[in-house]
């Protein structure tokens, strides 16, 4: 009887001790969507008012780094999006624009092109107001700016861009941060040009894709690991697929029982990132999966 008790004893402490890791850091709340890759997703304020996201991310200003700059949502009307802006705003919702995507148009083959993109960005859709650039969103005031890279050389100059845009967040004033973010691909170490902007550590944030890539989907946890614990001052976001039919979805049953508690041993889990609010308005998703965020 002293043997069963004593065995029973050990069972709760090895019971207790293999639940703890996974709620070390414990259950964030937070989650990103994607918004801007579909003109049939409806529209920003939408996205923002389904109470499903706190934090939204334009996709994408997908040409730069030559002079030429192209803000591409999808068909999306821009007339309206600045006010869209503003309420996501009120109501607790920060948006952010993302640049890069999928596209071949982009490039920062130099510090000069780096600090050309950076003072697009900042009088186009941030604090600037220089005379003769136009706002294609009024007064609106975005709240950050993500790097979504799927291709870039050595000499692009990311982390200069990073830099620039770091020394004016303290300019934003009392409550209006400039948020900073990175979405790359799992595969660690990233490529050199990601590599050169994350090393600078000040990323507020990285969401790491581990779907729609076939050396991720299987040894995400490794590559989780160690992007963790390179920079354990950023908060990292699980990038998970709101589509079935993209290689990589997660059933949410294996995002409750796996994904969730596996990335919340990290001490710097940060949340879960949606790609995107598209598929996520066809399938539901995120109205699952934010219980286990």
């Amino acid at each position: 009887m002293a043997r069963a008790a004593t065995l029973l004893v050990l069972a709760a402490i090895v019971a207790t001790a293999l639940v703890s890791p996974a709620t070390a850091t414990g259950k964030t709340g937070q989650v990103t969507v994607f918004w801007g890759r579909n003109k049939d997703e409806g529209s920003l304020r939408e996205a923002c008012d389904s109470g499903l996201y706190t934090m939204v991310i334009m996709s994408f200003l997908n040409v730069y780094g030559h002079g030429k700059y192209n803000l591409d949502l999808s068909g999306h009307p821009i007339a309206g999006i600045g006010d869209d802006i503003k309420h996501c705003q009120y109501i607790g919702v920060p948006v952010s624009l993302s640049i890069g995507g999928f596209g071949t148009g982009y490039a920062l083959p130099s510090k000069q092109a780096a600090l050309d993109l950076f003072d697009h960005l900042w009088n186009s859709y941030f604090g600037g107001s220089k005379p003769g650039v136009h706002r294609p969103f009024g007064d609106a005031w975005l709240d950050g700016v993500d790097l979504f890279l799927e291709h870039g050389t050595p000499a692009d100059r990311y982390d200069v861009l990073a830099l620039e845009l770091a020394k004016h967040n303290i300019r934003g004033g009392p409550g209006k941060p400039l948020h900073l973010t990175a979405t790359p691909r799992c595969t660690f170490p990233p490529a050199g040009y990601i590599k050169k902007a994350v090393d600078t550590g000040i990323f507020e944030r990285i969401h790491i894709r581990i779907y729609d890539d076939g050396n991720c989907e299987a040894y995400w946890q490794l590559a989780w690991d160690k992007w963790t614990k390179a920079y354990p001052a950023t908060k990292f976001y699980v990038g998970m697929t709101a589509s079935e039919m993209t290689h990589g979805w997660i059933h949410p049953k294996n995002v409750y029982y796996d994904t969730a508690p596996f990335s919340q041993k990290a001490e710097n889990y940060g949340g879960f990132m949606i790609w995107d609010r598209y598929y996520d308005k066809q399938s539901n998703y995120t109205s699952i999966v934010k219980y286990y965020a």
